[in-house]
Parts: structure tokens; C-alpha cells; sequence
């Protein structure tokens, strides 16, 4: 498997090179040369697997650089019931006929981002032990990515963590639990400004060729595209957990703000999984289903981007999805910079009447939104009609994914995140708080580590130099990797 860029093309990759590298050299991402095909004999096949054999036969696809004997205990490491809380690891739960729960919030930070970067912490230790590297991860969270990064590099040998998050717009618990992390590696910073903000700094400063070199730099946002194969095998474990036989079809509906997950499941089709429909679920700050609708793509400014109750969505700039343009457009880097060209001069561009535009159809994703009130009545109704307890992001999933539910057709939501994270909007909709985890009582009484800057490059730049480890500092080789989000 070779990895290309999705401006230029490039020149072919490996996967433990894009991994160590996150960021192409032209500024795009990666992505396969070809997606791997998985064949209906191959499903039969993979029916029966635990999930961590089913997520070492996918993305053993993606990553054949590295000795399958290696590769199988690192995935077998990582997805532990002592980690992940079941020999489940994603339990899909079924709420009613047709509609079921696949709920990947069952790892570490409570969150889905788990389920990549707890993997993704043990393959950067392996590719950096290999290649005797220090790696200084920069990163942006608008909510779960930044706790489920630090939790799974924490202590980690050669890496240390500088993770970007937007000044009072996440929950508490999601604050606390980045927060309070006391290990040495881990800096968190708050930037006064939006998640939008917190990402265009790990950009600029990831453009900075001198500065990222000298500070092995590298970010944790999903760009990486070790974070998107790693979420891929999630889509064919609901698949075959909702289904009895590989000739049907399902759909899944996704809570989406840097478009990773949803991503995913893209991929997981393009390989042959037999999805119906994507649904693209957004909240208030709906620029995706603008774009899936109409054919027009406008990022928000800054200051027009909406606080809501579903803080991890909260995102105008979707970096993932420049790799699903890039199929849209044929795969043409040159057109896919003429519209990113336009994006810059204009503040948007418009698909609508054009043959990319009528190809969305194709790629199986359909997209909507909701507001705050329609977060509480998923709540509330989940709630009253199956005893289940969901979040406000999966709220969003269930509220876009029943409008686009088919007779027949399995409808799978994904459970993002646990409810506790987002105490205050649990009890506006319910009347009483969300049961907290003994293992999180603690977070009350630790004392909070943060950095509150400015959204300014200079000052970030300023105070990466200040408190980065000599370890990870070298005039000579720079091994990035942007490993996820939001």
C-alpha cells in the first residue's frame, strides 16, 4: 500500500512514512493510492472475528510496512477488556426494530476518539523506537480529541504533547479531564478564540518549515490518516452485529465536526462494506449539510461560529473533508486546488450544476442538522423509550439519522461520547445528572495545568520554545505526525 497527497500526488509513501510525516510537504493529506477491496468470500469470513482480529484484517490493509507479527500485537494490546471495559470492545446495543446503538465511548476518555488514538500511541512508540526519533505532537481539540490524545501518549518515551483548545467552549468534564493531567509531557493550552482558531495554528505553524524541523513537530488532528484507518474496522464490526447475511445493506448515522468519522465509514463502503447511506448529522454550525444540499461550501468565520450543546461538533472547517473532495473531484489535485483557491480569494465555492455535485449521490452520504431543543427531545426519548442514556453529539446522530431511516434498512448510530461528559445539558433534558464513573471522582480534586493565550502563532511559538524537552529538539530530521481532531 502506497500513500499519495491529495494536492500534488507526490511521491509514493509508506504508511509508517505518512504516520511519522501527518502533513504532506505540498500541504494536503494522504490517502491510498487505491482503497483495498474486501471481497464477499472475505466477509463471510470475517463475521465470526473478535474485534481485534476484525481491526487487525482491515488495517493490516492499510499498513503493510509493518511485520504482521508486530502489527498483530500492538492491536491485540490495545483493544483490551481491561481497557476498554468488555471483550466487546464497541457494543452494539439494539434499541428497536431497525434502529440500533453502536457505542464506541467505552474506551479510557470515554469518548470515540479512543479507539484510534489508543492505537495510534503505541504505533507512533514502535515507528519511533525503529527509527531512533522525538516527536513533538501539536494538536487542536474542540472537546474529546485532546483528552483521548493525552491519555494515550501520557508518559509515552520521546513524545511530548502541545494540545490547543478553544477558552470556555468545552463542558467541564471534558476540561477537567485534559486539565488535570499532571505528566510531564502534557501542555495543554486554551486560546482565547474558537476550535477554527486553535486548528489554523497548528497549521501555521506546521507551515513554519524551519520551526517544525527543529521541534520534530507534529500535530494530532485527523489529518493523520493512521486515525482514519484505525476507525474503519468499527463500521464493518456494526455491519455484521445488525445484519444476518452480507447480501443486506445498512446505514449509519454519524454526529460529524472535522468529518474523520464519517470518513470512515466512506472508506469502510469504498471497500466494499454494504452501506446504504451516510448521514452526515451537524448541529447549528451546519456548513456540511450547506454543501451536501446545495452544493455550496462556506466555512464560518470565527466569530460566526455558534457555542452549542454539542461542543465536540462546534467546527466550521472540516480538515477531512479535503479527502473526500479529492474523490469527488476524479482524484484531480490540480482542480481540488483550484477550488481550495477560490475558498481563499472568496470565502467559499459552489458545486451546484456541475458533474461533481451530481457524483455526491454515488458516495452514499446525505446530510441534515439540529438545534438544542431537538438534542434534548433524543435525549429525553431515548431516555423514556429504551432506558438508554445518550449524549448530546449522539443526540444530533439520532435526530438526522431517523429522517433518513429506510423500511428494511438497518439504521446504525454511532454513541460518540458518554453522557457524563456533558453533565449540564443531561440534566436540562432529563431532571437529574448522568452517573459518574468511580474512576473519574477523582477529577474534582486534582488541580488543573493549562496555558491561557492569545490566538497568535508568535505566542505559541514563544511558549513551545520555553517548555519544549531538549529531547525532542534537533536542528536535523523532523518526524511529524498529525494523528486526529476535532
Amino acid at each position: 500500500m502506497r500513500y499519495i497527497s491529495t494536492r500534488t500526488g507526490g511521491d509514493l509513501r509508506t504508511f509508517t512514512k505518512i504516520l511519522l510525516e501527518g502533513l504532506a510537504p505540498d500541504g494536503g493529506l494522504y490517502v491510498p493510492e487505491r482503497y483495498p477491496e474486501i471481497s464477499t468470500k472475505e466477509l463471510d469470513g470475517m463475521r465470526t472475528m473478535s474485534y481485534p482480529e476484525l481491526a487487525y484484517t482491515v488495517f493490516s490493509r492499510f499498513a503493510d510496512d509493518i511485520p504482521a507479527t508486530d502489527l498483530r500485537r500492538i492491536i491485540f494490546d490495545t483493544y483490551t477488556k481491561e481497557r476498554f471495559g468488555s471483550d466487546e470492545i464497541v457494543p452494539v446495543k439494539r434499541i428497536d426494530d431497525g434502529l440500533y446503538l453502536l457505542d464506541l465511548s467505552e474506551g479510557p476518555t470515554l469518548a470515540f476518539k479512543d479507539i484510534a488514538l489508543q492505537l495510534l500511541g503505541r504505533l507512533f512508540e514502535y515507528a519511533l523506537d525503529k527509527e531512533r526519533a522525538t516527536l513533538t505532537i501539536l494538536g487542536a481539540t474542540s472537546g474529546d480529541t485532546g483528552s483521548a490524545a493525552e491519555y494515550a501518549t501520557r508518559g509515552r518515551k520521546g513524545v511530548q504533547v502541545f494540545m490547543l483548545s478553544p477558552y470556555g467552549r468545552m463542558s467541564e468534564f471534558q476540561r477537567r479531564q485534559m486539565y488535570t493531567l499532571q505528566d510531564e509531557n502534557i501542555f495543554n493550552i486554551a486560546v482565547r478564540g474558537t476550535f477554527d482558531d486553535c486548528q489554523d495554528l497548528v497549521k501555521c505553524l506546521n507551515e513554519d518549515a524551519a520551526f517544525k524541523q527543529r521541534y520534530h513537530l507534529g500535530a494530532v488532528n485527523s489529518i493523520n490518516w493512521a486515525r482514519i484507518a484505525a476507525q474503519v474496522p468499527y463500521y464493518f464490526w456494526g455491519y455484521f452485529r445488525a445484519t444476518g447475511s452480507n447480501a443486506e445493506q445498512v446505514s449509519f448515522a454519524v454526529p460529524s465536526g472535522n468529518f474523520g468519522n464519517v470518513l470512515a465509514g466512506y472508506i469502510a463502503r469504498r471497500m466494499g462494506l454494504p452501506i446504504k447511506e451516510l448521514v452526515v448529522a451537524t448541529n447549528e454550525n451546519n456548513v456540511l449539510e450547506e454543501f451536501f444540499t446545495t452544493g455550496r461550501y462556506r466555512p464560518r468565520k470565527s466569530g460566526e461560529v455558534v457555542a452549542t450543546s454539542s461542543p465536540s461538533m462546534d467546527i466550521s472547517k472540516a480538515s477531512n473533508f479535503e479527502r473526500y473532495l479529492f474523490d469527488l473531484v476524479g482524484r484531480d489535485g490540480t482542480r481540488l486546488r483550484e477550488l481550495w483557491s477560490d475558498l481563499r480569494t472568496r470565502g467559499s465555492f459552489d458545486l451546484a450544476r456541475t458533474p461533481e455535485f451530481a457524483r455526491i449521490g454515488e458516495t452514499g452520504l446525505v446530510a441534515g442538522s439540529s438545534a438544542h431543543a431537538d438534542r434534548l427531545a433524543a435525549i429525553r426519548l431515548f431516555s423514556a423509550k429504551y432506558s438508554a442514556l445518550i449524549d448530546p453529539h449522539t443526540a444530533d446522530g439520532v435526530t438526522t439519522g431517523l429522517k433518513h431511516q429506510e423500511p428494511g434498512v438497518p439504521l446504525l448510530c454511532l454513541g460518540t461520547a458518554q453522557a457524563v461528559k456533558f453533565a449540564g445539558t443531561i440534566r436540562e433534558a432529563l431532571g437529574r445528572e448522568a452517573p459518574l464513573p468511580d474512576s473519574y471522582r477523582e477529577l474534582a480534586e486534582l488541580p488543573e495545568r493549562v496555558e491561557i493565550i492569545d490566538a497568535n502563532a508568535d505566542t505559541l511559538k514563544r511558549y513551545i520554545t520555553e517548555h519544549a524537552s531538549q529531547h525532542c529538539v534537533s536542528p536535523h530530521m523532523a518526524y511529524t505526525a498529525d494523528l486526529i481532531r476535532k
